[in-house]
């Protein structure tokens, strides 16, 4: 069965969706992660999924999900390259995808990854500095 790999960058895993998600590789993805979050002690987790140009609900489900796990094992999870279609179609399907944050690049989540959880903005830009 294919897998999406998911890399470790430092404390941070990156998880980057290039191909079409179905059921059975989303729920392989949601086992994977949350067992490499475990293992790696990982404090963030980063999902590129930009090359995706739609999500049904049971996909959106599960990206919700994954942050609801990863929250639990005392990791962020930042959801990055939303395309516009896929932002209006979770909308329209009721899905609020709560506990995840999103990002329009990898670049700036990264940087959300990073900043201390619940810091305001001027908070972050001193954290930087530093």
């Amino acid at each position: 069965m294919e897998r999406i790999p998911i890399l470790q960058m430092g404390q941070f895993l990156l998880v980057t969706i290039q191909v079409d998600m179905h059921d059975r590789l989303a729920l392989a993805l949601q086992d994977d992660l949350t067992n490499r979050i475990v293992k790696t002690q990982a404090q963030g987790v980063l999902i590129d999924i930009s090359a995706l140009e739609i999500v049904d609900s049971f996909i959106g489900r599960i990206l919700g999900n994954i942050a609801t796990m990863s929250r639990i094992l005392d990791a962020d999870t930042v959801v990055v390259g939303m395309q516009p279609a896929v932002a209006i179609t979770l909308v329209e399907l009721g899905l609020s995808l709560t506990g995840v944050r999103t990002a329009i690049n990898v670049e700036q989540g990264m940087a959300l990854l990073r900043s201390p959880f619940g810091a305001s903005p001027e908070e972050r830009d001193t954290h930087a500095q530093t």
